[in-house]
């Protein structure tokens, strides 16, 4: 046995060590780790990878056929066979896969044989198989494969190693589908048990973490191919798609090269992870792309190359699934129909539910009917799809799509028919993408199609981030999005032309990996689209703007101070007015939750909600009028005065509380806060003791996270406390406001999630948990918590970038603004505040942004008379302390 004439193994020196050694054990091992050695280097070497697995097969093959002998069964062979089963039975093993055995009998054997057979399966795990196995009678192995989808399948494709041939070819041929699960069945079966798994990963080829052999497009998917046309025709092997009536030459190369790269990929991480391994984890992601030669300026980008290799593979595999998969519903549940077909016009007809050509030269002869299939489709949302024979003259006349084809105004008009359709806009464009249409129509689209940023915030390539984008505004129309996304949904269904901010969400990102502002290269690509699909000055500027603009919104929102009407005036003058906000507010909300369902909480609605709201104010209001600050307090003072006395707290004592509070207080605080608070205090009274309250986010009208207000005598070190504290409880900071009133008290207001993700809710045990931990750290604000040594979980650990510090003074405001970008770390605000401690300053506010793998906070702070830092030298001190305490928590 050999790879490329590296011998693997010689059974002659094989019987000749046995004979010669007491311990048999050492030389089965020894064996298996001398071919698993040469087989890896071969890898190593670049050899083929099909050889390489089917030669550890063949090795396992004689090491359990020795093993086989060695305990005297192949003296039953007569009514005993090994049989291989699974991938083993297709004679393909990767350096852990597991070893699938059926010992088969004719019937159930006595105690002496029972025996002989538990101590070979023993002896097999000893020298080091992962073995699966099972030990049935003839009758036992049919009964199991007429009720269990998965034991067929396996049996399916079942070879002898040793023993009974006989007997195997009884098993075969009773296996038959004119006995058990006939073609029909067998097909519906495995199509159903396909679309569970895909659903397990997202229906979608591009996780961040993919599972090589089970994710969509993987070699799970080949597989079911294979076991489906073995059942209905008899064909055992890729080699036997490649058949008149089935697969084309190009399009069983184009699935051979699919396997032979997921095979590699599969193999390596076998190797490097020294055990089955199929996903490929961040943790393997840099040395595989290493090992497969690619490179780059950095490990990030040499990564995201090989990423892109793998995602456009599975692609591949998942389009020509998809192909066949329908070949088979129209051959295995329709081979006969009489169904008469509806015409609907001359290029094409529906038959069985599903669009048909009329003529075989269609595209050839009118090249604009490519596009004409996805405008159907979307235009008849009642046919299910295109004909297996339709879609193959798709994909082999997709070469005509040339610059004159773009160019062309009835195709132009047909692509942006597409967007205008009441239905099947996001199907048809993702069809489009599948079958490699819409990154041919659109060059610059086809540049991203599997781009990833290896980044734990964006965990989809960028083609189906923009495509899941456009199905998220899609959604918005539904009535059962409308409770989730009420302002979104009720927002989009208002919109005067939706086709515009389609069109915009598959421009929004389709800069990104050219270098340079992906914003403004695409408001480039974006322009040049418009231009070309002569569309009206009013909707070209409008798509422009939202593709240059896109992430302005949630910037502000989660990075400014929106309390401030200065924010609010400059964000309004950016926007200019109320259609532009509404097509962005919704744009931003899409591209949140098309960008990582992780990332869309209750506190980032409520703070797109706000700015929303205050930004329509000040457009209504009008620019030229701002809103002044005195105003805004005086309003909101009024307002949250009425609440008040409505709940019978008196005027006087309200007043004398507010004396002592200064207008940053007011502004940045909403009515709803200013009367809970005000409140909670005049209760309180003139008590030094700590206040702590949690507000329950079952409380109507409450709707961003779970709030914790602090009330306590005034001490530099009461933030680090908190921050301290709240870790301790594994609470996660999103916004903190800090302010001193001239009592001599301070006030400290957070919004906090549950460290993972969700909000604290109507839990009394839970509230008085967090209450009692606070109250103890503020009682003894001297004695709070060290930072927190958790563990960093495992995706953060490939994120270790250099932190940036970057220290500036507010313009318009008097504070010294902090801005950290830094790898993600339990207790790392706690870290960040222990310095802001050691140097004596007071933070006012600080938004907490989480980003991924990455946090990237705004801090605004003064010194500890009030003002911001004038001294260069200090804020340089400053700065390199918090590196070096940033730099501490990466290690």
């Amino acid at each position: 046995m050999s790879a490329d004439n590296l011998v693997l193994f010689d059974a002659a020196d094989f019987k000749l060590r046995l004979a010669q050694h007491d311990n048999q054990l050492d030389v089965f091992r020894s064996t298996l780790e001398h071919a698993r050695l040469t087989l890896d280097q071969c890898f190593l070497d670049g050899r083929d990878i099909e050889q390489l697995v089917h030669a550890r097969a063949m090795v396992v093959d004689q090491i359990i056929s020795h093993a086989w002998i060695h305990f005297g069964l192949e003296n039953h062979s007569n009514c005993l066979s090994l049989i291989a089963v699974g991938g083993y039975g297709r004679a393909e093993l990767h350096p852990h896969s597991d070893i699938d055995l059926l010992v088969l009998m004719e019937h159930e054997p006595n105690t002496p044989l029972q025996e002989h057979i538990g101590q070979f399966l023993t002896f097999l795990w000893d020298i080091g198989l992962e073995v699966g196995h099972s030990v049935r009678t003839l009758a036992q192995c049919l009964t199991e494969a007429t009720n269990d989808l998965s034991i067929i399948t396996n049996l399916m494709e079942s070879r002898t190693v040793i023993g009974s041939h006989a007997l195997h070819k009884t098993l075969s041929e009773q296996l038959g589908p004119q006995y058990m699960w006939p073609s029909e069945a067998f097909f519906l079966s495995k199509r159903e048990e396909q679309r569970a798994r895909h659903d397990k990963y997202n229906d979608t080829e591009y996780n961040l973490e993919p599972n090589v052999k089970s994710s969509p497009g993987g070699l799970r998917d080949i597989q079911t191919i294979l076991w489906i046309a073995q059942r209905r025709y008899g064909m055992r092997s890729l080699a036997s798609l490649e058949a008149p009536g089935f697969l084309t030459t190009n399009e069983y190369q184009l699935l051979v090269r699919s396997q032979a790269f997921l095979w590699r990929v599969r193999y390596a991480l076998h190797m490097l992870a020294g055990r089955a391994e199929d996903r490929l984890l961040l943790d393997y992601q840099h040395k595989v792309a290493e090992l497969f030669g690619f490179h780059g300026d950095d490990a990030k980008q040499a990564i995201e190359h090989f990423m892109q290799q793998y995602y456009r593979t599975v692609m591949s595999v998942a389009e020509l699934s998809d192909f066949i998969n329908q070949f088979f519903e129209e051959n295995i549940l329709r081979p006969t129909s009489t169904a008469l077909p509806l015409l609907l016009n001359e290029r094409f007809r529906v038959r069985d539910g599903f669009l048909e050509h009329v003529d075989t030269d269609v595209f050839r002869n009118n090249p604009s009917a490519i596009l004409e299939v996805f405008v159907l489709l979307a235009k008849h949302p009642e046919i299910k799809g295109a004909r297996s024979e339709t879609i193959r003259l798709l994909r082999d006349h997709r070469h005509l799509i040339d610059d004159e084809f773009r160019l062309d105004p009835r195709n132009t008009a047909l692509f942006i028919e597409l967007f205008c359709c009441q239905e099947g806009v996001h199907m048809n464009l993702r069809r489009m993408n599948r079958y490699g249409i819409l990154g041919r129509y659109l060059p610059e689209f086809g540049r991203v199609i599997g781009q990833m940023q290896h980044d734990l915030y964006h965990i989809y390539t960028v083609d189906a981030h923009s495509l899941n984008l456009i199905k998220h505004l899609r959604k918005l129309r539904h009535a059962d999005f409308a409770e989730k996304f009420s302002l979104a949904s009720a927002i989009m269904s208002r919109l005067p032309k939706p086709e515009l901010i389609y069109i915009a969400g598959l421009y929004h990102d389709i800069g990104k990996g050219r270098g340079g502002d992906h914003s403004e290269l695409g408001a480039q690509d974006a322009e040049a689209f418009a231009v070309r699909h002569q569309l009206p000055t009013w909707d070209r500027r409008l798509i422009v703007w939202l593709v240059r603009n896109h992430l302005i919104m949630s910037e502000t929102a989660q990075r400014k101070d929106i309390t401030d009407p200065e924010v609010i005036y400059n964000f309004a003058q950016q926007v200019g007015e109320q259609i532009r906000l509404d097509y962005l507010y919704v744009l931003t909300v899409a591209d949140l939750n098309a960008t990582n369902p992780k990332l869309w909480n209750s506190w980032r609605a409520q703070l797109l909600r706000q700015l929303y709201s205050e930004t329509r104010r000040a457009l209504r209001r009008g620019l030229e009028n701002p809103l002044e600050r005195d105003e805004q307090i005086e309003t909101r003072q009024a307002s949250a005065l009425s609440l008040l006395i409505a709940e019978n707290i008196p005027e006087t004592a309200v007043k004398q509380l507010w004396a002592t509070l200064d207008d940053d207080y007011f502004l940045r605080h909403s009515v709803g806060d200013i009367t809970w608070h005000s409140a909670a205090l005049v209760q309180h009274g003139n008590s030094h003791e700590p206040l702590v309250l949690v507000r329950e986010t079952s409380q109507r009208g409450f709707d961003g996270g779970s709030q914790v207000f602090v009330y306590a005598p005034n001490r530099s070190d009461l933030f680090a406390a908190t921050a301290a504290t709240l870790d301790q409880l594994n609470l996660s900071i999103l916004e903190a406001r800090i302010m001193t009133s001239s009592a001599q008290v301070t006030i400290e207001s957070y919004i906090v999630l549950e460290a993972d993700g969700e909000r604290i809710g109507d839990n009394p045990e839970r509230i008085q948990a967090i209450r009692q931990g606070l109250r103890n750290a503020l009682h003894n604000p001297d004695k709070f918590p060290e930072i927190i040594q958790r563990r960093v979980p495992r995706r953060l650990k490939h994120f270790a970038f250099s932190p940036q510090v970057n220290i500036s003074n507010d313009a318009q405001r008097p504070y010294t603004v902090v801005e950290v970008v830094a790898p993600d770390r339990p207790g790392l605000l706690a870290r960040i505040a222990r310095v802001f401690l050691e140097f004596n300053l007071s933070l006012v506010s600080a938004k907490i942004i989480t980003q991924g793998e990455r946090i990237e906070d705004v801090f605004f702070l003064t010194d500890n008379q009030g003002h911001p830092l004038s001294d260069p030298e200090l804020c340089t001190k400053l700065q390199e302390a918090l590196l070096a305490q940033l730099a501490t928590s990466i290690s």
